[in-house]
């Protein structure tokens, strides 16, 4: 199998994004008629709860073996704008969770159990939100109609194939390219055809869907033949595009049948949120790889609307902050923090320039105002529990941390912060029982159950904390039974 072919299978597989199409069939731009409903009931080969079970183990892989950003603004903006096209979603039956991966490749993918990952890349090559909104549109489609599961129920007809091994190769790939394509090979030797055809019809119908939903949350239902015919204008001459554009190349047929049926939804003027435009600023000015923040751009948005000048400022104090010029970056930040005292964007940087510069206490003050008119802002909350620790107060980030990961258990930074503030306090036993949650998250189970059993032997026999050791090294353990199916590595 060739490798241009193997690269094609692994993104056909999940299901891929906007960009990175297979070959679609030609498609009349005649949006009067819907695409036939191809089913969405996947019932005779995985229920739901098995969709979450492996969902929940594969992510833990991802966690692992990719560069997924933990950027708590970042977090809070992707997944509050997912949840917003969610909830104008028909046939939801899993919760959703979005991940943004820090990856130049324009992409994007969507897995079991309503997990779908972005590429960091989407924000600085987007040019509105309503175009990164059609991406995570089309993604969630893919979800709702359950189309990785069908493709597991075409392949168990057609052909025998190894899902889990499939799956985890993926997972691989993300880390280990080399090593993920070559389990590929082997996983999908002999079934390349049908997978590709397959996919074809998946490609139809999350378009099809996710610019209904696209335009039910608000968006312009233009941003999704924008987006498409925006990434073919850029790779058309290049004199070296991504190696599936060469194989797959972007049908003109895709993009008219988008554009049509955009044309009878009507064209709305929608302009970009504020946290759009600073999502994007801080992804290109703290992830920017490639393409980074530049003056020319901060120039151009100087120029535009309010919110662009607005966000043009934020990215100016980015800029400087990451070049360790703290005091320039203090004096840009100030001004419009003190027009929006409680604006987690600027309380964020202003927050990180105070302790690279020793001033843990007035970083403290700020967020201890701020948090009270936002006490549930993980943004803060965070925030606060870090200047905690770099004050040298860490039983009160310890109290903070212990709300915080109880409310958000899958949230690294939580436990990453939390295994600090009981270190520092010398409290061995919560040391290493925050740490078996960091460990539990990525996959590592019987890591993290050997350091819940050295817990569990550090406190007092019979205590409570004893006792809520020992019960989640049972959760653990239940779980590890039941992973056992999937994990053939």
């Amino acid at each position: 199998m060739s490798t241009s072919l193997r690269k094609s299978l692994l993104v056909t597989l999940l299901g891929s994004t906007l960009l990175f199409p297979m070959a679609i069939p030609v498609v009349t731009a005649d949006t009067t008629t819907d695409l036939p409903d191809i089913g969405t009931t996947a019932g005779g080969t995985l229920t739901i709860n098995q969709e979450l079970l492996m969902g929940d183990f594969y992510v833990r892989q991802l966690r692992a073996g990719a560069p997924l950003i933990y950027d708590p603004l970042l977090m809070s903006y992707i997944n509050g704008l997912g949840q917003k096209l969610v909830s104008n979603a028909d046939t939801v039956r899993t919760p959703f969770h979005f991940y943004l991966i820090q990856n130049d490749e324009i992409n994007a993918f969507a897995f079991f159990g309503g997990n779908v990952v972005l590429h960091s890349s989407l924000l600085r090559e987007t040019d509105n939100e309503s175009q990164l909104a059609s991406v995570m549109a089309h993604e969630i489609s893919h979800v709702t109609q359950r189309h990785l599961a069908r493709a597991m129920e075409e392949q168990q007809r057609n052909a025998p194939l190894t899902w889990v091994g499939a799956l985890g190769s993926i997972l691989i790939a993300m880390a280990n390219p080399q090593a993920g394509m070559a389990a590929l090979s082997t996983t999908l030797a002999g079934t390349q055809q049908g997978m590709i055809s397959f996919t074809q019809a998946n490609e139809q119908e999350a378009d099809r869907i996710g610019i209904k939903v696209l335009q039910r949350s608000g968006f312009d239902p233009m941003g999704m033949p924008d987006f498409m015919q925006k990434l073919a204008d850029k790779y058309r001459y290049a004199s070296k595009p991504p190696e599936m554009l060469l194989t797959h190349p972007m049908p003109d047929s895709r993009m008219s049948d988008t554009r049509g049926r955009a044309n009878q939804m009507g064209h709305k003027d929608i302009p970009s949120s504020q946290d759009y435009l600073f999502a994007k600023f801080r992804v290109l000015g703290m992830y920017g790889g490639l393409g980074g923040l530049d003056t020319h751009m901060l120039d151009s948005y100087a120029q535009g609307s309010a919110r662009e000048q607005l966000a043009a400022r934020y990215g100016r104090a980015i800029i400087s902050y990451k070049a360790k010029q703290y005091d320039q970056a203090r004096s840009l930040i100030q001004p419009i923090l003190a027009q929006q005292p409680n604006n987690p964007w600027f309380l964020d940087l202003i927050t990180d320039i105070d302790l690279e510069q020793n001033r843990a206490p007035e970083a403290i003050k700020r967020l201890e105002q701020a948090i009270k008119s936002q006490p549930s802002n993980p943004v803060l909350q965070l925030n606060l529990a870090n200047a905690y620790l770099e004050g040298r107060q860490p039983a009160q980030a310890a109290k903070l941390l212990y709300r915080y990961t109880y409310a958000n258990p899958e949230d690294p930074n939580g436990w990453d912060l939390l295994t600090k503030a009981s270190a520092d306090q010398g409290k061995r036993a919560e040391e290493l029982s925050a740490r078996a949650e960091s460990m539990a998250l990525v996959g590592r189970l019987d890591q993290s159950i050997s350091m819940l059993a050295a817990a569990s032997s550090a406190s007092k026999v019979g205590s409570l904390e004893q006792a809520r050791y020992d019960a989640r090294i049972d959760q653990l353990r239940q779980l590890q039974q039941r992973f056992k199916q999937f994990d053939k590595s």
